[in-house]
């Protein structure tokens, strides 16, 4: 009996050995293809740097060098290299990777090293010293604080390079992309949806103070749902309806880090009245719980009287000792400034009134509100 015992905890810890070792192997493949592509990234800025010095030598360098390089895979194929030159121009090294920019050149460091230490003064030595340790620590830095473009992969650079007007929108999208984890489809959807446009429109309707978490980011000015078909939307429970059956889309729109808790969530109070919040959030990296209204018309005072109650009623029947002060977020489809602004005057709580669009309603919108904030 104690054998069959013994061999069954045996077997129990085999297997979780076994478990144990999959997932150092599936974590440790995962590091070594973001470390691969890294190196990619560098090597793809690199070629592209050398070949810009040769700019004047005309298309047939580029074939030839596409041709010559064919053992190396087909990653340096014409159109490719041509890629990696656009890449050296439209950004500087620190941009890439800090290994690439303020380093001493290692035929410096050699003929350093090599000279008798007599021939080299003291406060030389002292200096040289210095910019070794300084460029040890910013190698350490690249591998503690990869720069995002070295963790994306290439053709979604390549397409953020393609759709973009501006250096700034491209690191934009860039840093948006490693921040959320998108996929290149998901990069296209985004700037189809203006969102580094969107990005300049600070949130004049929020009563979110700067403060250590993140709470600050997570109000935008206006929210873009491209999967809204208006034409059925006649209340506010037919807008609910539409979000949670696009709930990956919608929650996408929110950014990183909401998860839905519940639709029309159900909160009772000690007295066994009821009542419902339209969608209740939990934000994972802020640990709170976010109230979300909703109103398809313009907003108005008493809204917020309603968005507070729940607010509050969540913080007293649902927020335990590990989660931050509930949020609360009023979507609505248009907001007048100084009556939203009034509204939330001297209000301590983490409250914000933003407005939603469709698609076609963006371009209009976006010209009128980047005008507003020129002037």
């Amino acid at each position: 009996m104690k054998t069959k015992e013994t061999n069954e905890l045996l077997e129990k810890d085999y297997f979780n050995d076994l478990n144990k070792i999959k997932e150092t192997i599936r974590q440790n493949q995962n590091k070594a293809m973001v470390y691969v592509n890294s190196q990619m990234i560098i090597t793809y800025y690199q070629i592209g740097t050398i070949i810009n010095q040769r700019k004047t030598w005309g298309s047939k360098y580029i074939e030839r060098l596409s041709n010559d390089l064919k053992e190396y895979g087909k990653g340096y194929s014409r159109a490719n290299l041509y890629e990696m030159m656009r890449f050296a121009n439209e950004f500087k090294p620190n941009e890439i990777s800090p290994q690439l920019g303020g380093q001493i050149p290692q035929n410096e460091i050699t003929e350093i090293i090599q000279q008798p230490a007599r021939q080299i003064p003291q406060n030389g030595i002292i200096e040289i010293r210095q910019q070794l340790a300084a460029q040890i620590a910013k190698e350490t830095i690249n591998e503690i604080m990869p720069q995002p473009a070295t963790q994306i992969p290439w053709f979604t650079i390549i397409t953020i390079m393609s759709k973009c007007g501006s250096h700034e929108e491209m690191l934009y999208y860039i840093n948006e992309t490693y921040k959320n984890g998108w996929s290149r489809s998901m990069v296209l959807n985004q700037i189809a949806m203006k969102s580094y446009e969107r990005s300049l429109i600070k949130p004049d309707t929020t009563s979110i103070v700067k403060s250590e978490d993140l709470s600050n980011e997570l109000f935008k000015d206006t929210y873009v749902f491209d999967f809204l078909d208006k034409e059925k939307i006649k209340t506010e429970k037919d807008l609910k309806n539409q979000l949670i059956d696009n709930i990956i889309r919608f929650l996408s729109e929110l950014g990183p880090g909401f998860s839905l808790v519940g639709k029309e969530y159900r909160l009772v109070t000690p007295t066994n009245e009821e009542f419902y919040i339209d969608l209740l959030m939990y934000h994972t990296k802020i640990h709170a719980y976010v109230v979300i209204e909703v109103k398809i018309g313009k907003f108005k005072p008493e809204h917020l009287g309603q968005l507070i109650f729940y607010v509050n009623a969540v913080n007293k029947l649902e927020r335990t000792k590990e989660d931050s002060d509930t949020i609360g977020l009023l979507i609505c489809k248009d907001a007048d400034k100084f009556v939203a602004e009034t509204t939330l005057e001297n209000s301590l709580m983490k409250l914000g009134i933003s407005k939603y669009k469709i698609i076609e309603e963006l371009p209009e919108y976006l010209e009128k509100r980047l005008k507003e904030r020129k002037s």
